[in-house]
Parts: C-alpha cells; structure tokens; sequence
C-alpha cells in the first residue's frame, strides 16, 4: 500500500512537471509576441505626453486643450470597447489584434499631421476607437490558454509593458524630438508620432501568421499537450460556473461587476496620471531640458517594471489577492499625496514618484487577475470588457479635469490629494466587496 500511495504521488509529481512545461512553452510562444505588440501600443498611446513639452508651444495649446485631447481618446475607446471584445470572441485573436494594430498604428502616425485643436481632437479621439478592445482582448485570450493560478503572473508581464513602454518613450521620444526638429521642414514631434506608430503597422502583418486563436489550432502543440491545456483550462472555467455569472446578461446585472468596473476606475485615474503627465511632473521637479526629462523619467518606469513583476509573482505564489492590492493602492495613495511636499532635493521627489509608479503600476495586474475569476462564457468576453469600458471612463475624466485644475491653479496638487484618496478607496473597496476565499488563485 505504501508502494502504491509513493507511486500515485510519483505521478502527481510528473503530471505537475508536465503541467508548468506545457505552460512554460504556451507562455514563450505567445507572451513575447503579445508584449511588444502591447509596449507598441502602450506607447503610441502615452507619447502625446512627451510631445506636449514641445506640441503646446508649437501649436499654442494650453494645459486644459491638451488634457481634452488626452480625454477624448477615451471616448472613442470606450464606445468600442465592449464591440470589440464580443467580436473576439466570435472571429478569434488573429483576425481581431490584426485590424486593431493595423488601424492604431495608422492614426498615429497620422497625429503628425496636427495642425489646430480640431485635428487633435479627432485624430485622438480615432485612435481610441481603433485600440479599444486590445487589451480586454488580451485578458480574455488569455483565459483561453492559462489556468486562473497562473495569470496575475503572466498579467504582470503586460503591465511591465506600461512601464517599459514609459522606459522607451522616455530613451527615444526626447532625442527624436530635439535633434529630428526641423528634419524635412517638420517638428520633433512630428517626427516622434511618425517613427513610434510605424512598428504597430508592421506588427499587425506579423499577428495575422503569427498568433494562434486557441488551442486546438496550435500546430505548436502535441495532441497531448492540446488536450492536458485544454481540460486545465476547462476545468477553471467549470470551478467558475458553479458560483459565478455565466452568461452576458448575468455578467451585466451583477453588481459585483461594477464594483470591479469602480476599483478600476479608481486605479486607472492614478495610473493614466503617471503615464501623461510624469514628464510635466519631473519638468516641475526642476529639470528643463527635454532630452533630460525624457531620460529621469526612465527612473520610474523601469523600478516600477521591475516591482511589479516581483509584487504580482508573490501574490501569485501565495494564492493572495486582496491584501496584496490594498498595500499597493494605499501604499500608492501615500506616495502620491506625498508628491505634494515639494521637497527641494531632486533625489528625494524622484524616489517618492518612483515609489508611487511601483505600487500603482503593481495593484494592476494583481486586480486583473480577480474579476476573471468571477466570469465564464460569454461573461468573460462582456463582463471583462464592460469592467475594463467603465472603469477606463478615467482616460476620459482624469486627463481633463488635471488639465483645468492645472490651467487655472498653476498646481497639480489638488489633483493630487484627489487620486490619492480615490487609489486609497479602490484598495478599501477590494477588502470589502471581495471575500478572501473567492479572491485567490484557483
């Protein structure tokens, strides 16, 4: 008998090896892929941040055009964020991140043609309609190949993009800007738009071959492979849909969805600060230089990068959501509000704003890595986009209202105190509105 039971847990042993080997190969076929594609897109979407210190002067753009300009992709994402998803999941991945890409990156490039306020605000507004569903998508694609124990640490590799994103725009943006001005008659910022929206032209040619729908299409895979992700996959999906929301009109109604849709709100609001005004903030530090502030503001991006990655693998490893979300979010506050003692060392303003990008830009994937746990079917497909739709209505809010506090009070710290108390009550909302059973890893 004792034979038996050290054979059976032999087997146990093997199949978990065989499980993390299928993961690990599913995860080096498709995340690098999926990580550049995002970092491109992440990037066409948060460089009007650096174009600004040179696009306001150039076109006579106060804080509060510019703000409404960074708002209105917003709209056009949200409208067509929901669409898109469910279009996803009826024509797959492939066809799906091929016409976003393919369009994105056209109007981005397009934002080099910009002349008066009209332009921006269209060709922005374009842009959004164009991205939205790309990241839902890849939540939701997700779903289809990693079991739910396994995804804030492969969410986490995405939102290192925002920050390798922030890393890049910081090295690149600000030397295309200075020394391209003026390069065929154009602005440097003319030339950013142009250089950093090509790559999601080319990438979405290279999607078309490249990317897989699910997997059963992997030619990648062995039959047995197929079928050991597939029953993993499933099995998830059937935890789900003995206690959770299983259809679209079930993930609409329950209001455990728009807590969700709430808290990432919330979040996104201190996040999308960090993405476009970061450079204004180091510029207010004392730094004036633009190929310099470009460059300090690789400081934030790549610690946060890297703490992300570590705070989402340990909540990960310890099946815990919650605790995890509410450190980085209060936390977060904090180091927000503190932003706003003005202290004169610029050492010490660089670490509290790098402290801040840290806990902000981890909070992300480990709350990802909850709502889907909730939603199956159609609901994941709907439930995740509506969350994601809603809760990124911040992209619409938060640029214009810092925009005109910043406009007419010449500070950012009214805005300041306000995302730090929203970011504190996202992380308040998670430990009430979740129970801890329910928020881990499965």
């Amino acid at each position: 008998m004792q034979n038996s039971v050290e054979i059976e847990s032999s087997g146990l042993a093997t199949n978990l090896t065989d499980d993390d080997c299928i993961i690990a190969k599913v995860a080096w076929r498709i995340i690098p892929f999926l990580f550049l594609c995002y970092v491109v897109s992440f990037l066409d979407r948060i460089n009007i941040g650096f174009a600004q210190l040179q696009m306001k002067h150039d076109l006579g753009f106060s804080d509060a055009m510019y703000g409404l300009g960074a708002a209105v992709f917003y709209i056009g994402y949200v409208l067509c964020e929901v669409p898109s998803n469910m279009l996803l999941a009826k024509f797959g991945a492939r066809r799906t991140f091929t016409r976003i890409m393919l369009l994105w990156g056209l109007a981005s490039v397009g934002m080099m043609f910009v002349s008066k306020p009209a332009h921006f605000y269209v060709l922005r507004f374009m842009l959004g309609v164009f991205e939205a569903g790309f990241f839902p998508g890849i939540v939701l694609y997700l779903t289809y190949w990693f079991p739910a124990n396994r995804r804030a640490a492969v969410m986490s590799v995405f939102f290192a993009g925002v920050a390798v994103a922030g890393v890049l725009g910081g090295l690149f943006s600000g030397w295309i800007m200075r020394d391209m001005g003026g390069v065929h008659g154009l602005f440097g910022w003319q030339w950013m738009f142009a250089i950093e929206g090509a790559p999601a032209v080319l990438l979405a040619f290279v999607a078309l071959f490249y990317l897989v729908d699910k997997p059963e299409h992997a030619r990648w895979l062995s039959d047995e492979e197929k079928s050991r992700l597939i029953a993993l996959c499933a099995q998830d999906r059937t935890d789900k849909q003995s206690h959770h929301a299983r259809s679209f009109v079930a993930a609409l109604t329950d209001p455990r969805v728009y807590l969700f849709a709430f808290i990432y709100f919330s979040l996104t609001c201190a996040s999308l600060t960090l993405n476009f005004w970061m450079p204004l903030m180091i510029r207010d530090f004392g730094i004036k230089d633009v190929v310099q502030v470009s460059l300090f503001t690789v400081i934030p991006n790549a610690i946060g990068a890297v703490g992300l990655v570590l705070i989402a693998r340990r909540s990960d490893r310890t099946g815990e959501r919650r605790k995890h979300f509410a450190f980085c979010t209060i936390g977060g506050g904090i180091a927000l509000a503190a932003l706003t003692l003005h202290l004169h060392s610029f050492p010490a303003m660089l670490a509290i704003l790098s402290t801040a990008a840290v806990l902000i830009f981890a909070a992300l994937p480990i709350f990802w890595a909850v709502p889907p746990s909730y939603l199956s079917g159609n609901a994941a497909a709907a439930g995740i986009a509506l969350i994601s739709s809603i809760g990124i209505t911040s992209g619409i809010v938060s640029p214009w209202v810092i925009g005109m506090i910043r406009t007419s009070t010449g500070s950012m710290d009214l805005a300041v105190y306000l995302l730090a108390g929203l970011l504190a009550m996202s992380g308040i909302a998670l430990l009430a509105g979740v129970r801890g059973s329910d928020s881990r890893a499965r």
